[in-house]
């Protein structure tokens, strides 16, 4: 496959190089949202799920040109990538930062994780480094030019914090990002009057403790003013369904232009 590029140069560019959940539900990839903003600009990653780097790169995506990544849960198929970009980025001869911005006690999940994975890599020298941020509910940060504001989510991930949603301003444009979560009033902030809202759908009407089904967002359509709802993470239960969504969904290799 070749690499996605926008033909409007005034475009922010979206793949779901990742669109599945933890389990890998219809051959999906875990969750990797593949942010581009206008003029070529160098792209970043909402979340990082374990199976990103396969995922990137079978949408024709470069790894070694992501130039941040914004987590918004530590749980494996949300930021079990990580380790992988960074090794990959050590061994592809990397130079340029690789900011990781995350939830309360990302810096300290992701040493831990790399240690289980790869002993000894959390601190090998290399020539760039992996600066962490880590976000409060209500904190805002900017990396690679695309500032984001933190919201609390309903989905426990460790001890450390809550998990968060997440409204991204890149390239002019504002794309909202539920993450893992039950319904929360703070979701109709994430989407008011942005461009686009990914929205976790994990079962159609089940309620499943700590996430959203399609029923939640059905039922509060008129409290989600973002221009387009592109669903995603969705279970064998959503994609067995396809023509009874009330949104547009998420696929693998997915590209939208905003």
């Amino acid at each position: 496959m070749t690499p996605v590029s926008s033909p409007d140069p005034a475009a922010v560019t979206v793949t779901f190089a990742g669109s599945g959940d933890a389990f890998g539900s219809g051959g999906r990839d875990q969750a990797c949202i593949h942010l581009r903003g206008p003029g070529g600009a160098a792209p970043v990653l909402l979340d990082c799920g374990a199976t990103s780097l396969s995922a990137l790169r079978r949408s024709g995506l470069d790894p070694g040109e992501v130039a941040a990544i914004f987590i918004s849960h530590l749980h494996g198929d949300h930021f079990g990538g990580v380790p992988f970009m960074i090794l990959n980025g050590q061994f592809s001869g990397r130079v340029e930062p690789l900011p990781v911005i995350g939830p309360a006690g990302t810096g300290r999940r992701l040493a831990a994780l790399m240690e289980c994975m790869f002993p000894g890599s959390s601190t090998v020298a290399r020539r760039f480094r992996v600066p962490v941020t880590e976000l409060e509910p209500g904190d805002e940060a900017t990396a690679a030019g695309v500032r984001a504001l933190a919201f609390a989510a309903d989905h426990p991930s460790g001890p450390d914090g809550p998990a968060l949603a997440l409204r991204l301003a890149i390239g002019g444009k504002l794309i909202g990002y539920t993450g893992d979560t039950a319904w929360t009033g703070a979701l109709a902030d994430v989407a008011a009057g942005a461009d686009l809202l990914i929205a976790e759908a994990y079962y159609r009407e089940k309620s499943i403790p700590y996430h959203l089904s399609h029923a939640d967002l059905a039922a509060r359509a008129g409290l989600l003013t973002s221009r387009r709802i592109v669903l995603t993470h969705m279970s064998a239960d959503m994609l067995e369904h396809p023509g009874q969504a009330r949104f547009e969904t998420a696929a693998d290799g997915l590209v939208l232009r905003i």
